[in-house]
């Protein structure tokens, strides 16, 4: 998920609770919900190194010891800086549960990143093995709201007080954080359902008399019933978006249907690169695509993952890759988006 939606799923964990056992706590939970996207500094120098590496250690069990590390010492300091001061001096800071309180905040991380379609490796470097429950987008409105009004609805109640003047009874801030952490499960649970039928629907038709060998749906942006369909037969693809509303779902719009391409030694080459062995491990529905190179005789070979190739969209394929290859089929350079390393 993008980075605002795990900073208030900390915030609101703190707010709901926690943060009635130590000092620090909603500080601590906040920075650490986030903190696994550390790994993205990676990709400033080397695209492709930050792309073999992106919801890889930070965002594994086992990472999350080094992160939460990090994050605790990060708030010791600033605590020390400001002269150990807090807001309530009864309620000191335990650092021990304020570690566990940000591996917890870690492990939400990693939960949200696999609930949208681009998933994540949590028993990385044991298991390489990418992890998604393709339910929501990675920006997801309602959960934004639900989250936002956990936090915002207790101060906005304490205004409403102040200026009718009804007294000093407020909203207590617990009850709103706890109902929009539960707003968010139950979220996940209605799209999850959608999700079932989509795929289960898709799965019981054939295309152009072809069985389908797998069948994925991925989530739009807003509209909790619409689905990008992708489906695999033995020769081709098949891409689509469906409606779940309703007891019948069907294609909504013309069906496209992409051969799967002959390989060939230039494609061969390619996929063996550290670039095609790092994007064949991670991509779902890969796909590609080979050009001449001009002026200089060789070969460019393009990557693409059909999970991210949505009806209507143009230009530049979305999380593509290339591998460019002189005549003899050596690697010349790799590209992750539009820049190379």
């Amino acid at each position: 998920m993008e980075p605002l939606t795990h900073f208030l799923t900390g915030a609101c964990l703190g707010r709901a609770g926690l943060n009635r056992k130590t000092a620090l706590a909603t500080a601590t939970l906040t920075l650490a919900a986030e903190a696994p996207d550390i790994d993205a500094l990676g990709s400033l120098q080397d695209p492709v190194f930050g792309f073999a590496h992106h919801r890889g250690f930070t965002h594994s069990v086992l990472g999350l010891v080094l992160v939460s590390a990090v994050v605790v010492g990060l708030v010791y300091f600033v605590w020390r800086l400001r002269g150990r001061r807090i807001k309530d001096p009864s309620l000191p800071p335990r650092w021990g549960l304020l570690f566990l309180y940000a591996y917890f905040a870690g492990l939400t991380h990693i939960l949200l990143d696999f609930t949208n379609n681009y998933g994540v490796r949590p028993f990385w470097p044991f298991s390489e093995k990418w992890y998604s429950w393709d339910i929501v987008f990675i920006v997801e409105p309602v959960i934004l709201v639900l989250l936002t009004a956990g936090l915002a609805l207790p101060a906005l109640f304490a205004l409403i007080n102040d200026e009718i003047g009804v007294g000093r009874k407020s909203l207590r801030g617990g009850v709103p954080a706890i109902l929009a952490l539960a707003g968010v499960i139950v979220v996940w649970g209605l799209r999850d359902y959608e999700h079932r039928r989509a795929v289960g629907a898709m799965e019981a038709r054939t295309y152009e008399d072809a069985e389908p060998l797998r069948v994925s749906a991925y989530p739009y942006w807003l509209n909790p019933f619409r689905w990008y369909v992708v489906v695999e037969t033995r020769d081709f693809f098949a891409m689509m978006a469906v409606n779940s509303r309703g007891p019948n779902i069907d294609p909504d719009g013309q069906m496209r249907i992409r051969h799967k391409p002959e390989e060939t030694p230039a494609t061969l080459a390619a996929k063996r690169s550290y670039l095609g062995r790092v994007y064949l491990d991670w991509a779902q529905y890969p796909l590609t695509e080979t050009e001449q190179r001009i002026p200089e005789p060789g070969y460019i070979v393009r990557f693409k993952d059909l999970r991210y190739d949505y009806p209507g969209r143009t230009g530049r394929a979305v999380l593509g890759a290339s591998v460019e290859l002189d005549r003899n089929l050596n690697v010349v350079s790799e590209s992750f988006g539009s820049r190379k390393r």
